[in-house]
């Protein structure tokens, strides 16, 4: 099996049109956005398989050689932060938890921009053993990937019989003061009788629960929009159980849509990427695990920052390919039209 099957697509070298960009040095694009958050993925390994992720056999391994280095990861955050407006970076994979460098990239970016928040993104399998260590390396907050509560479910969707390991990690890193810990729920028919429960836990346990639409970037391709729970449907479970009061997206660059439970102060968020898309707002620019550049989570067009890297290019050669890349993100994503084509990468390949 090749790495296009496996949704890893040819790279694109061709340097990023300039044509009409005005002189800022911020990533502006031609629809008006600005690009403030960074996703850097590290590692396409993952130690679950869920199965609107990854095949049940994982992704082909990067090889070591073209993964991004701790330097040069350090090197590009600083590069963003510095140089091109970014705000807050999120380290993503696969499973960040795999690298066993993940230490030093959190201790050198923070110590390259101390002032930046610096989050992740984890399943949390054996986050338990490593929180504080990263807490004491600069990282400033966790978003944990648990699409249930039920042992049995959590065991089928993810293929894997851990959820004792994610509710530990979940625990430990709100012991280990990294705040507000979020909880990423990925929305499944098989899971959806159990939405209110997991909001249940999430309360209890002091977390920020917000529900996401599957979306096209399933390993096995079985994606599709009939077979979808959409934020409609999962409102309607919800409010069976509790109150739900909506607030709306105080923030318009933020991805969900907010919702009192039970007159508050708590809340439960739903990102509704595909029946509520937010394109229009959307600031994000995402570097993946071997060193491309991707301005958008939909779109294979990506510029490679690795080999300018290490071809020797100055950071302000770097940053030329960066702000080409993002003036030359597409409007949207698309998922409604007729002739709408999932990216080449799969979920794991780019990151979330």
């Amino acid at each position: 099996m090749t790495l296009v099957e496996m949704g890893i697509p040819t790279v694109r070298s061709r340097p990023p049109s300039l044509d009409g960009r005005p002189d800022t040095p911020l990533l502006v694009d031609r629809f008006g956005r600005t690009a403030r958050d960074l996703r850097v993925s590290i590692t396409e390994k993952c130690t679950l398989r869920c199965t609107y992720c990854m095949p049940e056999e994982g992704l082909p391994p990067i090889p070591q050689h073209e993964l991004l280095t701790v330097d040069e990861i350090v090197r590009l955050v600083g590069l963003a932060v510095e140089e091109l407006g970014v705000r807050e970076v999120r380290f993503t994979g696969g499973e960040p938890l795999v690298r066993r460098d993940l230490e030093r990239i959190i201790e050198g970016c923070h110590t390259r921009v101390p002032d930046t928040p610096l989050a992740m993104t984890t399943n949390g399998v054996g986050l338990v053993h490593r929180v504080h260590g990263l807490a004491r390396a600069g990282l400033s907050r966790v978003n944990v990937s648990l699409d249930t509560v039920d042992r049995a479910d959590f065991a089928r969707l993810t293929r894997r019989d851990r959820l004792n390991s994610v509710l530990a990690g979940i625990k430990a890193a709100r012991a280990a003061g990294l705040a507000p810990v979020k909880v990423n729920a990925v929305l499944m028919r098989e899971t959806l009788s159990g939405a209110a429960d997991l909001l249940r836990w999430c309360l209890d346990e002091g977390c920020e629960l917000r529900f996401i639409e599957e979306m096209p970037l399933d390993a096995d391709h079985e994606w599709a929009r009939a077979n979808m729970v959409t934020a409609a449907q999962l409102l309607d479970v919800l409010g069976a159980r509790f109150t739900l009061t909506e607030v709306g997206r105080p923030d318009p660059a933020a991805p969900a849509e907010r919702w009192l439970v039970d007159g508050g102060p708590a809340t439960v968020g739903v990102i509704a990427t595909v029946t509520r898309k937010f394109c229009d707002t959307c600031d994000r620019t995402r570097l993946t695990a071997d060193g491309m550049l991707r301005s958008c989570l939909f779109s294979d067009e990506e510029f490679d920052v690795r080999a300018a890297l290490r071809a020797g290019a100055t950071d302000d050669e770097i940053a030329t390919i960066w702000r080409g890349a993002m003036w030359n993100k597409w409007a949207g994503h698309g998922i409604d039209a007729d002739n709408f084509v999932p990216p080449e990468r799969t979920m794991g390949a780019i990151g979330g």
